[in-house]
């Protein structure tokens, strides 16, 4: 469902009911927020599957990016007396349209050639940096960042972990080595191509949960759908 468009619960609901009762026959029965609320029990089985099926993506897990994205979980002007993720969400940047949201940013590391294996959701005013540890947590090689992600101290210690942080220099203008950077942004471009996917394809920004548990649930579903997909292509060569 998440492949053709169906995002949202009542839409996976309504179409699985109409077309597919031969194989879910409890769904002529059972009703719609009993079906929302049965799928995001669910969610840790999602996350059980997806850990499950990355092997089968043939995906490297020494060679990685890492990046994030705004996910807002209101519209801005309604912030203010937003009652969604009160104490939990935050204020923050959207850098591709210029603007401030309300909500969280996803923070992922992709291993190549484009498979999301790890994700954390953070408060939208949260630095990049701050989530790197959790993101290399148990990882080892070599770890690709843009420009967010210049801190030779932070660097060093991952280093001692047997992590390989990557990053072009915090400011392009003084960049001492500007071919190496410009060699990282050329290979770590390939995260905003996986970040496409899961905006466009699978609008991942859309998720419009009202708590945690349904935030997990939805973006766990999304990003295994991801996972699968990869998985079905790399079969069919």
């Amino acid at each position: 469902g998440e492949f053709w468009g169906l995002d949202a619960d009542r839409e996976l609901f309504r179409h699985f009911r109409q077309y597919h009762t031969a194989e879910f026959p409890a769904l002529a029965h059972v009703h719609r927020t009993t079906f929302a609320r049965q799928a995001a029990n669910l969610w840790r089985v999602k996350e059980s599957l997806w850990q499950r099926l990355l092997p089968e993506t043939g995906c490297d897990p020494s060679w990685a990016l890492i990046d994030s994205f705004p996910l807002a979980v209101c519209r801005f002007g309604r912030a203010p007396s937003c009652r969604r993720f009160r104490g939990e969400a935050g204020y923050g940047p959207d850098h591709a349209a210029k603007a401030t949201i309300y909500g969280f940013r996803l923070h992922a590391r992709v291993c190549w050639p484009g498979v999301v294996t790890r994700l954390s959701v953070a408060p939208a005013g949260a630095a990049d940096l701050a989530v790197v540890e959790e993101l290399t947590d148990q990882t080892a090689g070599v770890c690709l960042g843009d420009r967010a992600y210049w801190a030779p101290e932070l660097a060093g210690w991952l280093r001692g972990r047997g992590v390989e942080l990557l990053a072009p220099f915090k400011k392009r203008a003084s960049d001492p080595s500007p071919e190496r950077g410009r060699t990282i942004t050329r290979i770590r471009y390939r995260i905003e191509t996986v970040f496409s996917q899961l905006c466009e394809r699978l609008s991942i920004k859309r998720v419009w949960a009202r708590d945690r548990w349904h935030l997990s649930s939805r973006l766990l579903r999304k990003v295994l759908a991801h996972t699968l997909m990869v998985v079905l292509n790399r079969e069919q060569g």
